[in-house]
């Protein structure tokens, strides 16, 4: 029986024992003042999760602007480079490969975060959505819309924070320019509505993201950076596509093939998008003719359908994430076909080890029923 393509290793920019990913996913377990990463949970977490072909973090602010759901651990302080030090020692030290998920979640914030003050946004839209804060959800406001200043010195930012990965250990980074985030709100004509360079045109909307990319390149290889856009995103985060959406996404994805990246992740629709027409339902098969490079694509995937991607040659790579969530032990389930184990929805972003660090793999599952039938 030949090898399932998910299982095969993946050799180009990225060098992968496997094509099956852990995707960032959000689960607010930093608790403690100077949210960082702690050994006891975030360590624990990833190392048992490194048969990964490669595991990309939970978004990470670039800084303490970039905040906008509560307990998240960033990546702008030396408190919280020493804690992912940890986390990336125990990847490694486990045979896996870990990236960073670089975040700034523009508009999704709240005043909460920012001691009063309004996040910051391309434009003072109000994303009518809502922001996980100490509180619990708070109703999101009308941001400020960001200065030119604000422009370069969130630049500055992720500069700053890339070069915190490389000292924190990080194989890479992934910049989260995606789900209705700071960098998909400047792509989206309803959330941008300036006037000068960082907006109008399709050139001008991209080109703060390109800016960031650029500036980054300086200080990590291209080849260890990758990039994350969700492109029929539609009804959610404060995200309401145009005629424009795909155009603009089509001209980022096809001038990433002048840069080196380890990859490009996409994500196939959130929600049911048959009745836009200008949106786009099968994003893998849509953009893979656009892009050369390593090609990465999550949203929904199972492990035949996962197979089957790879198989068609819409996709190099597939990143699944609430599996991962309650299968620590994924790759090895897949690998034996064994049943997945179901994730408890409750626990996603609770405090503490519940949900986070106990859910056991196949094998402890069955030594526990062993053990339970002997005595």
């Amino acid at each position: 029986m030949s090898k399932q393509a998910l299982l095969t290793p993946f050799h180009k920019n990225i060098q992968l024992k496997n094509r099956v990913v852990m995707a960032p996913m959000t689960r607010s377990r930093a608790a403690n003042a100077e949210n960082k990463p702690v050994e006891e949970l975030h360590v624990v977490y990833y190392r048992r999760r490194a048969s990964a072909g490669l595991i990309i973090t939970e978004g990470s602010q670039v800084s303490k602007d970039a905040v906008g759901y509560v307990n998240t651990a960033g990546i702008y302080s030396k408190a919280q480079v020493e804690g992912w030090k940890k986390v990336t020692e125990a990847v490694h030290n486990d045979g896996g490969k870990i990236f960073i998920q670089l975040w700034h979640v523009g508009r999704m914030s709240h005043p909460d975060f920012h001691n009063g003050e309004l996040p910051l946004a391309p434009s003072a839209i109000n994303p009518n959505a809502q922001s996980y804060t100490p509180e619990g959800f708070k109703d999101t406001v009308t941001p400020k819309a960001m200065t030119k200043e604000d422009i370069k010195q969130t630049i500055a930012d992720f500069v700053t924070a890339a070069k915190n990965a490389v000292e924190a250990g990080f194989d890479g980074v992934e910049i989260h320019s995606s789900n209705g985030y700071l960098f998909h709100q400047f792509f989206n004509g309803t959330s941008n509505t300036r006037t000068d360079e960082y907006g109008g045109s399709i050139e001008n909307k991209t080109r703060f993201f390109f800016e960031v990319l650029d500036a980054m390149k300086e200080v990590i290889p291209q080849e260890k950076i990758g990039a994350r856009f969700n492109p029929s995103l539609h009804g959610l985060f404060g995200i309401t596509m145009d005629e424009e959406t795909i155009p603009t996404f089509e001209y980022i994805i096809k001038k990433l093939n002048d840069y080196n990246l380890a990859y490009v992740h996409l994500s196939e629709p959130f929600t049911d998008v048959s009745e836009i027409s200008f949106a786009v339902k099968h994003i893998a098969k849509h953009f893979r003719p656009l892009y050369n490079g390593t090609l990465m694509i999550n949203g929904g995937f199972d492990q035949e359908s996962g197979n089957k991607v790879i198989e068609a040659g819409d996709a190099d790579l597939v990143a699944f994430g609430k599996p991962f969530i309650s299968n620590p032990d994924l790759v090895e389930r897949f690998e034996h076909n064994y049943e997945l184990a179901e994730w408890d929805n409750d626990t996603f972003y609770t405090p503490g080890q519940k949900g986070y660090i106990d859910y056991a793999t196949y094998k402890e599952k069955v030594q526990l029923a062993q053990k339970i039938e002997i005595n």
